[in-house]
């Protein structure tokens, strides 16, 4: 049986389509990926989608889409996708079971591909791209 990705919560399902109507025009959603950079080495990375790449994976929540970039999937497998309203600052946040530490001011993360052979251990099977 396949599973997605990625996971959202309804805040973030919520938040993901107020940034689409907001944008208007084209938009269709965000897509989330990974890029280098940041003091703990990697970064998540948030873009708009007016055109979905045919190789992105794409979740759906609610009505809200997110597509995932075909080289952030193994750094991904597993991970909840959650938007956080705190005193100090509001944004994405993510649940990734593939996060072996973050920097000290949350802005970056290191992490590591998932291990596909124990995700299939438990009865699941990767969805594949495209």
């Amino acid at each position: 049986m396949a599973f997605a990705v990625m996971t959202l919560t309804d805040a973030a399902a919520g938040r993901v389509s107020a940034i689409v109507d907001n944008a208007g025009g084209d938009a269709r959603g965000i897509r989330v990926g990974i890029k280098k950079g940041g003091c703990a080495g990697m970064e998540y990375a948030i873009d708009m989608v007016t055109e979905p790449n045919p190789k992105d994976d794409l979740i759906e929540h609610k009505g809200a889409k997110v597509w995932i970039a075909p080289e952030a999937v193994l750094y991904l497998l597993g991970t909840q996708m959650d938007f956080e309203v705190t005193t100090l600052r509001s944004g994405f946040t993510f649940h990734n079971p593939n996060q072996t530490s973050a920097c000290g001011c949350g802005e970056s993360v290191e992490l590591k591909p998932a291990d596909l052979a124990a995700l299939a251990a438990q009865g699941g099977a990767v969805v594949q791209a495209g």
